[in-house]
């Protein structure tokens, strides 16, 4: 049993020193999670240790995290501002999943000669964005605020609404309980905006915090169901996230609460222990291949993402800018990585290049976007959007509020 609270400790110690780290560099703090995970993890190995290798208990805390932090980034998205900015959000969103899911996927299967499986994996991993990073930078330059930030943010949550879609409906077993998980989730996700708010309404503020146990419930049941159906839990969890996300523009002390609970106890479990199975010496063999995985996400976001931006009339500089932000990538390709692992779409080889390619995309483009494409003239881009969002809105009767 001591063992137990020794692994705990040499855990949370890691978890402790990632915040320091973080702190100190203004890294993100899962970047460095899943760099000390890697770290120990290969070291450990290396030593003959098991400290750091992921037992039961770590993967349950790491796959709750994962859910939970699922649904925040739903629940992040405000219903009016995806609204107003429904059209190009969409559009910029959905090519930006669309491009990389299909040529990264078809770069590993026709030349790195991964299996269909494999390849779709690959495809999935490379064809998000990261909410975490971009949400991060926009907050942090204000940039949250505007038309453009507001856009770029939008577009981010259609772009991983694909992935998550793509994970869930392409593993997933065709079968009754496939069914029994589309109609209980539908029902649902139908009631629950409504159950929620009564929920909300009737006991929060309380010690015992009965509203998150509430969301944590539901989180559970929608998971399990997927899980038995052969797909994905983060699925069911990042769509109640987006039907209950008006809840929380009016309760912003509820997101802060669960924010702490999850990003002290549970992510830090997700991120280490994916970066614990990321093996050196296949980093290694197969760096070439790492190479030509991040090169294709890079490629394909900017074919997809920048001419779109253009045809909506987006500037240059601020087209830069996005492409960049839409190339990144961390929380949904760790989860899409680790998911194959899990179920041995992939090898560990393969998972080691794939996550290794995610955080590549989550620190490459968003330095290049900050230093060389911040934009210097958002408030004319923001009456250009404005101009844009209030045509749309005329066209589709659309009231202000």
């Amino acid at each position: 049993m001591e063992q137990v609270w020794y692994t705990a400790a040499a855990w949370i110690g890691l978890a402790f020193l990632a915040s320091l780290i973080s702190i100190r560099l203004g890294i993100s703090i899962a970047l460095i999670e899943i760099f000390l995970g890697f770290v120990a993890g290969n070291l450990g190995s290396y030593f003959g240790s098991t400290i750091f290798q992921p037992n039961a208990w770590i993967n349950f805390l790491a796959g709750f995290g994962s859910v939970v932090l699922t649904f925040l980034a739903g629940a992040e998205i405000e219903p009016e501002t995806f609204r107003k900015q429904l059209i190009p959000s969409l559009t910029i969103g959905t090519i930006a999943f669309l491009s990389p899911f299909l040529g990264c996927a078809a770069y590993a299967y026709y030349l790195a000669g991964w299996n269909p499986q494999a390849a779709w994996i690959a495809g999935i991993a490379l064809s998000t964005t990261s909410m975490a990073v971009v949400y991060a930078v926009m907050v942090e330059t204000g940039l949250n605020e505007t038309e453009l930030g507001k856009l770029i943010l939008a577009a981010c949550f259609v772009n991983d609404l694909g992935t998550v879609l793509a994970l869930g409906l392409i593993f997933a077993n065709y079968n009754y309980w496939l069914l029994i998980f589309i109609a209980v989730t539908t029902v649902a996700l139908i009631l629950l905006p409504a159950v929620s708010r009564q929920v909300f309404a009737r006991w929060s503020g309380r010690v015992s915090e009965p509203e998150i146990k509430f969301l944590f419930l539901v989180l559970c049941g929608l998971g399990g169901l997927a899980v038995t159906a052969r797909s994905e839990a983060v699925l069911p969890a990042y769509i109640f996230g987006m039907v209950v996300a008006g809840l929380f523009v009016h309760n912003k002390i509820l997101m802060l609460r669960m924010r702490s609970i999850v990003f002290a106890l549970l992510t830090p479990f997700f991120f280490l222990k994916a970066g614990t199975l990321v093996s050196l010496p296949a980093l290694i063999a197969g760096f070439g291949v790492l190479l030509a995985l991040f090169w294709s996400k890079m490629i394909t976001k900017v074919l997809g993402v920048w001419p779109t931006c253009r045809w909506f009339n987006m500037p240059a500089r601020e087209t830069n800018y996005t492409t960049c932000m839409m190339s990144t990538g961390l929380t949904f390709g760790s989860i899409s990585a680790l998911y194959g692992l899990t179920y041995g779409y992939v090898t560990q080889a393969q998972y080691s290049l794939l996550v290794t390619a995610v955080i590549g995309s989550a620190v490459i483009p968003t330095l290049i976007g900050q230093i060389w494409f911040y934009p210097t003239q958002a408030g004319s881009l923001d009456r250009e959007l404005r101009q844009y969002v209030g045509t749309i809105e005329h066209f589709l009767h659309i009231p202000e509020e």
